[in-house]
């Protein structure tokens, strides 16, 4: 009762570039949140230019006494 039908083997290559892709686009989110992290602080930073008086807070009052 033996049969010759051919046994699946597993395609380790297709595994190997699957891991290799997730790995890329792992990298490639993880240098995008670094830009926009960079971008973002930046930006809070800096003071806009069409709004000067608000972009720095007003000078602390002297105490009466």
């Amino acid at each position: 009762m033996e049969t010759d039908a051919p046994v699946a083997t597993p395609n380790y290559g297709y595994e190997k570039r699957q891991k290799e892709l997730a790995k890329k686009r792992k990298k490639e989110d993880k240098l995008k949140a670094k830009a926009e992290r960079k971008l973002s602080g930046a930006a809070e930073n800096e003071p806009s230019q069409g709004n000067a008086d608000s972009a720095s807070p007003p000078p602390p009052e002297a105490p009466q006494r």
